[in-house]
This record gives structure tokens, sequence and C-alpha cells, in this order.
């Protein structure tokens, strides 16, 4: 017996340290970080450094007149539950509908948005390019991130970036640990991460999901704007919107840059703040935050040539469009995070958790079946 134990504890040496070697030589220490924390979750902002987007002056949401009077279906209760939500919330004309909370979050608490931080930082562009900070949508990347300027990368253009359509090799696997975007989530330098692909197709040809594009849009504000994406959210959305809660966006290494694409973290209160500020077109209580064109363009199918070489009818400049009800848009991150816009109806619905449900022709069971609950509120 001791002599087994004793070939196991050496074979587990040795696999330990062939990956540690390998780790080290090729450069990818942040794999120590993927496999320590295996996979990601809704509160990962406590294992990575933040930067915070501050507040101003809070302007609180009123409530309804029947504010949480409506309930839930049951089977749809259940549905939320079997998939870990954590809150759902309900406005509707700007004010508190209905909101819930569960495994001990609440009105308050932040979690982490994953993709639905593409959303935002396609209102940032937008916003960069209402004040002049980006000329067109049509500039080449290259005039803002220099690796971009030669080469076959000197055709990608910021309105491929929000289209997905860079055309670039960028790999968009989660559950594979050397694949690009575990190494944008766990490693310490993104900008190199994120600069550092190659262009395999012509740009605009074809609409293929790629988190590196949602980087380097934010690379591009930064440079652009000459501040950081968090300090620039603050700016054009958080003190604007009159936000409750500073929020958090998580950083690449302390002083580094933000995680674009994934890594925005606050409460389910003041997402709504996005959703209604969508539901205005871009504005806020007059005040216009993008243009209505860009506006416009964000939740209009791009209707680029996808994978399976269909028309791409459910996505604009980084929102999500039902291509069976067109009117409803949202943002959405892979654990079943979610704002989503009901301009019909005049309703914003925040649902955030920490699983997914099943999708059919693009959406998520989760958003047809809120969808269709709070439009009969």
């Amino acid at each position: 017996m001791k002599k087994v134990l004793r070939y196991f504890l050496l074979t587990i040496l040795i696999i330990l340290g062939v990956f540690s070697i390998y780790a080290f030589a090729s450069g990818r220490t942040y794999l120590f970080k993927a496999v320590w924390y295996n996979f990601a979750n809704i509160d990962d902002y406590e294992k990575f450094t933040n930067n915070t987007v501050v507040t101003g002056d809070h302007q609180p949401w009123p409530q309804a007149a029947h504010y949480n009077k409506p309930t839930m279906p049951d089977s749809l209760r259940a549905f939320l539950q079997d998939i870990s939500t954590i809150a759902v919330v309900v406005l509707r004309n700007d004010s508190l509908l209905y909101e819930h909370y569960d495994q001990g979050y609440t009105d308050s608490s932040w979690s982490g948005s994953f993709s639905v931080a593409k959303s935002i930082t396609s209102l940032l562009i937008g916003a960069a390019l209402k004040d002049g900070s980006i000329a067109s949508l049509q500039d080449p990347v290259g005039h803002y991130l220099p690796e971009f300027a030669a080469g076959n990368k000197a055709a990608v253009r910021i309105g491929d970036l929000l289209t997905m359509s860079s055309g670039s090799d960028w790999d968009e696997s989660y559950s594979n640990p050397l694949s690009v975007t575990t190494e944008a989530y766990y490693g310490s330098d993104i900008y190199k991460t994120a600069t550092g692909v190659q262009i395999v197709q012509t740009p605009g040809t074809l609409h293929r999901y790629k988190s590196g594009d949602t980087q380097l849009l934010g690379l591009i504000v930064e440079k652009a704007t000459g501040k950081s994406l968090s300090a620039y959210a603050s700016e054009k959305l958080w003190k604007p919107l009159g936000a409750e809660h500073p929020a958090l966006w998580s950083t690449d290494h302390t002083g580094g840059h933000e995680k674009a694409y994934c890594c925005f973290n606050t409460n389910a209160r003041d997402f709504a703040r996005i959703g209604s500020l969508m539901l205005d077109s871009g504005r806020w209580k007059g005040q216009e935050i993008i243009t209505p064109d860009y506006f416009k363009a964000s939740i209009t199918p791009c209707r680029i040539p996808d994978v399976d070489g269909q028309p791409t009818e459910y996505y604009g400049y980084q929102w999500w469009i039902d291509p069976t009800d067109p009117s409803v848009f949202y943002a959405r991150g892979i654990l079943g995070q979610y704002i989503i816009c009901i301009p019909d109806k005049n309703m914003v619905v925040v649902r955030l958790g920490k699983k997914r449900g099943s999708v059919s022709n693009t959406v998520p069971r989760e958003v047809n079946d809120l969808v269709r609950w709070a439009r009969g509120l």
C-alpha cells in the first residue's frame, strides 16, 4: 500500500513539474490561475484587481403604483430557480414594477456581467464618436492602435469590430485552458493578448462572435479619449444616469487595462439604467449620450454572413436582437446575465444569475419566458 501511495505521489509531482515547466517556458503563467480557479463565476471580481466606476448624484428609481404586486407563474419561478437566478428587476415607464433577489444577493450586491460588458463598451464607442474623440466608425483600427497599422491588420475598421467581423483568428473557447479567451480572462497583459491576433479573413465579410473584437474596442476608447474605460464610463454613463452604487470594472493587473469584453460588475437596479437609456434611443432625461444613428445601428441586424452562411439577423453593434421578435433587443452574458429592452411596453427586464438555459434560434429560453411574462403584467 505504501509503495502504491509513493508511486501515486511521485506521478502527481511529475505532472505538476511538467505543467509548471510548460507554463513558465511558454509564458502562459496565467494557467496557474486558470487551473486553480477552474470555472468563471459571477463573483470573480473578488479574484481580480478592479477599477472603480464612480457615481455622481444619485437618481432613485420611483416605485410604480403596483410595485411588487405582480406575481410570477410557478413554472417560470421554478425554472429561474433551477438555473440559479439571483435577481430579476422589471422597470415600466422608468419606474420599478417588480424585483426579487435570491441566494443572499440584494439590490446593492455586485455581480459580474460577463458579455453584458460588450454592450456597455459599445455605448462608450458611441459616446466617443458623439464627442468627437473618434472621427468615424470607418476609421482603421491602426489610427488608434499601432499594431494594426500595417499588413492585413490595416484593413480592419472600428465598424468591423462592432459587428464582430474583424476576420481575426481569436479562439472563442471557454473550455480550453490554452485558448486566447482563457488567457485574456486570467492573464496580466490583455493589451498584448488582444493586439496579438492575426487577420485570416477579409474584414467585414464574416460575423463570428469574438471577445477579442470587443477588447480592441475598449483599447480604442482608451486611446481616443486618453482616459481609462472606468473613468470614461463614469463620465458618460454612471454619473449622467444617476447610478446608486459605484461599479467595478476588473483589470488585467493593478493599474492595467479593463477587460472590456466581460468584467463590468454592478447590481440589477443599476444595470437597468443601461436598458432605460437604450429605451430612449440613447438619451437620458433629454441628454443625448449616443447619437440616434448610432443607437439605431446598435439594435439593427448587421446582416453580415455568419459561420452558417446566413445573414446575421440577431446582432448589431454588440447588442443582441430577437430574430423572431425584432423589436426586442438585449445585452447578454454567458451565465445568463441580461438587460432586456421591450420598447412596445416601455419595459426593461434585468435578470442576473449563475446559469443559462437552453438556446433556440439564438435566443436563450429565459429571455423568451421573461419577455412573455413581462408583457402580460
